[in-house]
Formats: C-alpha cells, structure tokens, sequence
C-alpha cells in the first residue's frame, strides 16, 4: 500500500580504513527503514561517494563530494578508526572538511570513533592527526563511540529518533493517522551490564539485546508469533514460547540473543491473526 513520506538523506562520511563500519551505518538506515518508514513517514536514503557520486569534470573532487553529498544531505555520520585522512587543499583532511562543511550548513552531525583494538601496522602519523582532530571536536560537541558493528546500529538508530524529532518530523503525517488494522513497530535495543568479575577482580559485562513490538495499527493482535528467518544469521528469539496478544497501542519487549557465527542479516518475523487470516511480515533488526 503506497503512503506519503519526507525522505532524508543521510551522508556516510569517513576516511578509508572503517569500511565494515560505513556498511553498518548503511545497514542500519535500512533497517531502520523497513522498521519504521510506513509507521512515521520518514524515508532515510544513505548517501556514499563511492556508490552515490557522480562523476563529474570541473573542480577538486572533494569540492565535488561537498555540492553533491554534504549540501544536499541533510543528516550526516562521521566515523573513524585509525586515521584522519588523507588532506585536501582546503582542511586536513576529506572527512574533516566534510564535518565542518556540514556544521557550517547547520545539519545534524554525528561523530563516532571506535574504540576496537588497532592494527600492528597503524600509521602513527595518522593516528597522532585523529587524536588532534578529536581533542579538537570535544570542544564542539558530544562525541561517540563504538566497538562493533552491533553497536554502532544502536548508536545510528538512537541519533536516527533524535533528529527526526529535532527536525519536527516525529508526527505521524494525516494520511496515515487512521491507521486499517494491525500494524507493527519493531525499534532493537541493547543494554551493557555486569555479569561478574574476572580471576583479577575486574568486572566481567554482556550485553543484554531485545527488540521493543509495537501494534500501532487500530486492531488487537491475536495470536502473535516471533520466528527468526534471517539466512544465516546468529540471532535467537529468548521467548515468548507460544502465540500472544498484543493489544492496540501496547508495546511487548522480546528478548533475543546473539551468537558467533552468523554472518546473516538479523530478520524478525512477525506472524498473527487478524479477521481469520493468517498474515506475516518481516522486519531487518540488525
């Protein structure tokens, strides 16, 4: 059923050594699509250079990347790892030039730095000029981090519902306030706690994962059933074990569980009753 939508772009910036975490940014907005497009008329559309750029004559291709991606986009993620980039004739380098060209256009900007373990080889040179950039962004703003791609999911959705709202988009538009029977938000969560301590005393944490089902549609749901169907994917639905009800406007939490191996991307199927026929539909929860 088609519905009305504003549509975002939202600009994947960093330099050349965090490509998993670029795909998982990428992942994320998708994901978040599929979750909550329909729900809250808000389309997200990823914006890359290397896939999204037009080649195109005529200036420095950083001043190209700026017109193209930054100026039309109107939330923009940062990432890092290890090195700040290589420089442009305007800033010390394209992912810096690309933040504060954003800051300057007064767009959302969100940095992230990971904290995962570096590589042997690391240019020190580089690594001295992000620990500069970084001190120097401290002054300027809230700055996060990552460990993984699971959590930089977290962190994209969070900042996602934080601009939507800072933007005044987090009305649900007229032509779908009248929702026609059930329909359901799916939003993931995660939760760092701790489980213990170490043979040195020091504390031992896990990380506790579940997915918030919201019937937002007008209906009751009966008879509702959660199945993992992602092709190989390493998460495990924790309970309930048999079909439940979730009323209109009620919000069940639904523990789930991650484990190594799968490579897949995370999928919930939702399965339920509603006026005697049995429908499904999928939503990407990673």
């Amino acid at each position: 059923m088609s519905y009305v939508a504003t549509v975002l772009r939202v600009m994947i910036a960093s330099p050349s050594d965090v490509t998993e975490a670029r795909d998982a940014v990428e992942k994320a907005v998708h994901g978040w699509n599929d979750a909550n497009a329909r729900n809250k008329g808000v389309i997200l559309q990823p914006w890359r250079w290397e896939t999204s750029a037009v080649p195109v004559m005529g200036a420095h291709p950083q001043k190209l990347i700026n017109a193209q991606g930054v100026d039309d986009s109107d939330i923009v993620f940062a990432l890092f790892g290890g090195r700040l980039g290589s420089p442009t004739p305007d800033a010390i380098s394209g992912t810096a030039e690309e933040v504060d060209r954003a800051l300057e256009l007064g767009k959302p900007v969100h940095l992230y730095f990971s904290t995962a373990p570096l590589p042997n080889d690391i240019d020190t040179a580089q690594l001295d000029a992000l620990r500069a950039f970084k001190k120097d962004m401290q002054d300027r703003g809230l700055l996060g981090e990552f460990n993984n791609s699971e959590q930089l999911n977290h962190e994209v959705w969070k900042a996602i519902e934080h601009d939507i709202v800072a933007l005044k988009l987090d009305s649900i538009p007229a032509a779908q306030s009248q929702p026609s029977g059930v329909d359901f938000l799916v939003q993931p969560h995660q939760e760092r706690e701790v489980s213990g301590v170490n043979s040195k005393g020091a504390p031992r944490y896990t990380t506790k994962h579940w997915l918030d089902i919201t019937n937002t549609g007008d209906r009751d749901a009966e008879g509702v059933a959660f199945e993992s169907v992602g092709e190989d994917s390493a998460m495990f639905i924790a309970g309930p074990e048999g079909p439940t009800t979730i009323h209109r406007g009620q919000t069940r939490r639904l523990p789930v569980m991650f484990t190594f191996g799968g490579s897949g991307d995370p999928v919930l199927r939702i399965q339920w009753a509603e006026d005697d026929e049995d429908k499904h539909r999928d939503f990407h929860v990673g």
